[in-house]
């Protein structure tokens, strides 16, 4: 499937298990609960063979650019700098995919998993 299918703005319709996901993650109640009530928009687009995600909600804004077979580095909105989901001994699995028109986004950290499906804007 080519990238382009990915491109535009996608809404958050649907979340399950982000806050036990993020709790998994180390991230405090405070910001869990925070997180866990955001609706963030995020925005895939192309720039030559750069492909950034923008993910924007009135709690935060982040966003991160890479290459596609590449590795990268990313800053998350609980304030880790990750390189391909790996930091301080830990790991977590991010899967995006497109299913019936939806962008849905796996999430998994020791067997903790979390679903979020986006509908295209």
């Amino acid at each position: 499937m080519a990238i382009d299918a990915f491109l535009g703005k996608w809404c958050l319709v649907s979340s399950e298990g982000f806050e036990e996901y993020m709790k998994e993650l180390g991230v405090g109640m405070a910001m869990r609960k925070m997180g866990s009530m955001a609706k963030p928009d995020v925005y895939i687009i192309k720039d030559g063979d750069t492909i950034t995600v923008k993910t924007e909600s009135t709690f935060k804004t982040s966003q991160f650019s890479f290459k596609l077979g590449e590795k990268f580095e990313e800053n998350t909105l609980d304030g880790r700098k990750t390189q391909e989901q790996e930091w301080d001994g830990k790991k977590t699995v991010i899967t995006r995919k497109l299913v019936d028109g939806q962008l849905v986004v796996e999430c998994d950290m020791n067997g903790v998993k979390c679903v979020r499906v986006y509908q295209k804007a």
